[in-house]
């Protein structure tokens, strides 16, 4: 039974990481990705308190961008924080962010993952959290339309992949700040998170309050709600392109007139799962390189598709292949 006395907000985190946990083995390790902000706070104060009571081990970890005046002391008080909500161990690592081609907030997400990545190794943890909420979802939603980025936009975020979990997807941003409150646990609020100069900013500062004052309330859990529906389809029509690639890849390259022969939407996606298997960057892999990849196999244009991750597509008579592109210098 719940306990009456918990608050509300500490109890919808705790909710959220209980369900994200129930699968790992016992004295499994789980790593908890931490900026120190009221999300990423409350998830590691909710992991630790779940995890604990299932047999679990939890790592924090932060990782310093430098991008920002002080961040080295920074990670330095989010380590403290995090070994003082009771984590078993903690991790900092500093990354270079390179956004040459890319961006600032792409390359410092690139670089990121990347660390994260070799964190879970080095711990042998069965899983990674990420303190995404329902707001954040319903913002990425809202950027996918904006850039008329297609279905898997819409979809949102993942819950899972790979390794990695978003226990707070169906949790809103206020309650992690109302969770952290409650439990007496200070956050930073990143200076960034007000910078009008990211996209993804005035979404949450100017776009959602008008649709909320427009629309009615609750504009963000419709979104994400509907993230989760599209999510379903999106899946759907990636494990039939899936059978389909299998079938029409294979050592003289992938069979376009297989590929023509699939409806549209099928067939996109059979191109792009063959350029990531080639080494396309999926992050970076957007809607205009899979149109260009398109009309290469449809012989409405000729030459090379230049992907990120350098790799190029290129057609030899009746196959789609890939190359590694020279990178200069």
């Amino acid at each position: 039974w719940p306990d009456m006395g918990l608050h509300p907000a500490i109890a919808a985190v705790r909710q959220g990481v209980r369900r994200t946990l129930v699968d790992l083995d016992p004295g499994a390790t789980v790593v908890v990705a931490c900026s120190g902000g009221a999300d990423s706070l409350a998830l590691l104060a909710a992991t630790v308190f779940e995890a604990h009571k299932a047999g679990l081990r939890v790592v924090g970890a932060t990782v310093d961008h430098g991008l920002q005046e002080g961040s080295g002391e920074h990670a330095a008080r989010v380590v403290a924080q995090m070994a003082g909500l009771g984590a078993d161990e903690t991790a900092t690592a500093r990354v270079q962010v390179d956004p040459a081609g890319l961006g600032i907030e792409a390359a410092a997400r690139r670089a990121r993952y990347a660390v994260l990545d070799q964190l879970r190794e080095h711990f042998a943890a069965q899983a990674v959290l990420l303190g995404h909420t329902r707001d954040d979802q319903a913002e990425t939603v809202l950027l996918g339309l904006a850039r008329g980025s297609g279905g898997r936009s819409l979809a949102g975020m993942r819950r899972t992949f790979d390794h990695y979990r978003r226990p707070l997807l169906d949790v809103a941003r206020a309650d992690t700040v109302a969770a952290c409150l409650a439990d007496g646990i200070e956050f930073w609020d990143d200076p960034h998170n007000a910078d009008p100069g990211f996209a993804r900013v005035r979404v949450r500062q100017r776009v959602l309050p008008v649709l909320e004052d427009e629309l009615g309330p609750g504009i963000a859990a419709t979104l994400a709600r509907t993230a989760d529906q599209v999510r379903a389809d999106v899946e759907a029509l990636d494990a039939l392109a899936a059978t389909a690639y299998d079938d029409l890849a294979g050592p003289d390259g992938l069979d376009l007139a297989g590929v023509q022969d699939l409806l549209p939407a099928l067939g996109g996606r059979v191109l792009r799962l063959a350029a990531l298997t080639a080494g396309a960057v999926d992050a970076e892999l957007f809607h205009v390189h899979v149109a260009a990849l398109q009309r290469l196999a449809s012989g409405e244009s000729g030459g090379e598709v230049q992907l990120p991750g350098h790799v190029t597509a290129y057609r030899d008579r009746s196959h789609l292949l890939f190359r590694r592109t020279a990178v200069a210098g």
